[in-house]
């Protein structure tokens, strides 16, 4: 088709791009519909899906998305991206904005023997490292804590930094704490660490000399007279492959049947005073738990007091950026 005007023929431009298609994901509108109708996702909001309402459910950013798309540029090569490069755009954009909190996912219970009874030490934490002007807050730390399971081993593995037997760790933004002994059940099973505690470093400062020392670990914790129980939702690649139904012409031959584990977390009471349902993350509708990721408040949340759900949207490990950097400059 053609247009004359003034005696000119006045050609159309017509402008051909590739789709943008990211790894352990299918775009195909029949697809992800046959996904929903199968009860494989919840619905077209289901935080693993690859539509604006799940992105925006799971508590992707608007800024990541573009500057995910402003990275990766326009081409008419037909391939796909790694989805490790929007993850990497997403955590560049949180880490400047996202307050940070303490949440425990897996608790293990912590005693501090020599702990003052019925003590609560309100200890100044950092509300985001990358923004001054965010300050400080308090939070609560008193002598029974919640731990994560991993961060404890018996036996401990050659390189393990956290908490054993014997050993001393820093507790975030709190105190050096060294395990005594632990308690076990009927079937063996761990149920609760004692520790004893050095009032010296609080703040999580190594202590003045001469008893100055260093430790490895650091681990996070939240208070058991405290913590506030929450449901929070893992969520991992909906497919196991990174071109889905390549080998065998059926993407649903590549679910990835984990791609979401449900767990009751304890988060600290100022995440669950502050957290807010359908807000930004710098007014209230996620954090940064530290050393486990994002997490962004779910529309399932029911109003105070009623139970909190959260979505992971990202971990803090960036496979990408590592890649990125290995790689040999064009």
């Amino acid at each position: 088709m053609c247009i004359r005007d003034r005696g000119r023929i006045n050609h159309p431009q017509q402008i051909e791009f590739a789709k943008l298609r990211p790894t352990y994901t299918v775009m195909s509108k029949r697809n992800l519909l046959k996904m929903v109708q199968d009860g494989v996702v919840s619905g077209w909001d289901d935080p693993r899906m690859p539509t604006l309402g799940g992105l925006r459910r799971r508590g992707y950013t608007p800024e990541a998305i573009r500057n995910f798309c402003e990275d990766i540029g326009v081409t008419k090569v037909e391939s796909f991206i790694d989805l490790a490069r929007l993850e990497h755009a997403l955590r560049e954009h949180l880490n400047k904005v996202a307050p940070r909190a303490m949440a425990v996912l897996r608790p293990l219970r912590l005693v501090i023997e020599n702990w003052p009874a019925g003590v609560v030490d309100e200890l100044d934490f950092v509300a985001n490292p990358e923004d001054p002007g965010a300050g400080t807050r308090k939070t609560p730390f008193s002598g029974v804590l919640y731990i994560e399971r991993e961060d404890f081993m018996e036996v401990p593995a050659k390189k393990f930094f956290r908490l054993a037997p014997g050993v001393e760790v820093r507790l975030r933004w709190a105190y050096f704490v060294r395990c005594t002994g632990v308690v076990k059940n009927d079937a063996g099973e761990i149920t609760e660490v004692r520790c004893t505690y050095d009032p010296s470093t609080r703040g999580g400062d190594s202590p003045p000399p001469p008893n100055d020392r260093k430790v490895k670990g650091t681990i996070h914790w939240v208070s058991a007279q405290h913590a506030v129980p929450a449901e929070v939702r893992l969520f991992d690649r909906l497919f196991t492959a990174e071109q889905p139904g390549k080998l065998t012409g059926n993407s649903s031959d590549d679910l990835n049947p984990h791609s979401r584990e449900v767990v009751t977390a304890f988060i600290e009471p100022h995440v669950a005073k502050t957290l807010r349902t359908g807000a930004s993350w710098e007014s209230g509708g996620g954090f940064q738990f530290e050393r486990l990721g994002y997490f962004f408040a779910d529309k399932d949340s029911a109003p105070p007091p009623g139970a909190l759900v959260l979505n992971r949207t990202v971990t803090l490990k960036d496979a990408w950026a590592k890649a990125a950097a290995g790689s040999p400059s064009p």
